[in-house]
């Protein structure tokens, strides 16, 4: 099996989403068996508990967040959907990846936002996403899903505060199995083996979106930034290769 992950691409109003056609043109041309996105594609600066009363937060609104990200996700599954239209059309072998979307901490702003002030409920919602009319699994926040024995969740937790883990050794120490998430901004990665000699990788799969943060500084910004291809996935076990913005905007992005 082979599985294409994408990481945090949080848009939010303003921003550019041609790189969402990039990796959407590179899955329609590799093909996965399954597309996981870890979360955080809506980034829903309006409901920023942190930005309240500072001069950046003038302006946000929760429907222009929600746009951007459904802008974003048309750039992505355009290019796939072209795809399984054309393989129809010309009777070839179909191709339709299972997708499945993890609620990141960003998404669950809303759930935050509509606990905070009850007269909220009915009118904001997870459903204003509009995932399921593109056939994506939702999966809940924090919550695990585990496919051809690889766990994937927005981030793994430490302890009873739920923190998320330090680093990918750690986040294997404490889950026992080949795991993969986002929300750290850089990438990392950690090997482990069980006792039957099944390889454990542990993946920090990094960001996908070229922007730099207002929150982060010169230092902490430029992330490396792109998507995984898991390759062979088994039981846990995979051999993954990482996929560049750089590399994906130099092959697709003057199609």
């Amino acid at each position: 099996m082979r599985h294409l992950v994408v990481p945090d691409t949080q848009c939010k109003p303003g921003n550019t989403v041609d790189h969402l056609t990039w990796v959407g043109k590179y899955a329609a041309e590799k093909k996965p068996d399954t597309i996981v996105h870890l979360g955080d594609h809506w980034d829903m600066p309006s409901l920023s508990v942190y930005d309240v009363g500072k001069k950046a937060f003038e302006g946000r609104t929760y429907q222009a967040d929600i746009q951007a990200g459904i802008e974003g996700m048309k750039a992505l599954l355009a290019p796939i959907n072209a795809e399984k239209e054309r393989l129809k059309r010309n009777k070839e072998k179909q191709w339709k990846p299972r997708m499945v979307f993890l609620c990141g901490n960003h998404e669950q702003r809303i759930e935050r936002a509509i606990n905070s002030d009850r007269k909220l409920d009915g009118l904001i919602g997870y459903s204003d996403f509009k995932l399921e009319q593109d056939e994506w699994e939702f999966v809940d926040f924090l919550q695990p899903i585990i496919i051809d024995g690889v766990a994937y969740c927005h981030y793994f937790t430490s302890g009873v505060m739920g923190r998320p883990v330090s680093s990918p050794a750690l986040m294997l120490t404490k889950k026992h199995m080949s795991c993969v998430m986002g929300h750290v901004q850089d990438r990392g990665i950690a090997f482990a083996k069980r006792a039957d000699g099944t390889q454990m990788t542990g993946l920090f799969a990094g960001i996908c979106y070229p922007h730099s943060e207002d929150y982060l500084t010169p230092q902490t910004n430029g992330s490396w930034a792109g998507v995984w291809m898991l390759n062979d996935v088994r039981d846990g076990s995979f051999d993954e290769m990482p996929v560049s913005l750089k590399y994906l905007k130099e092959t697709y992005g003057n199609e």
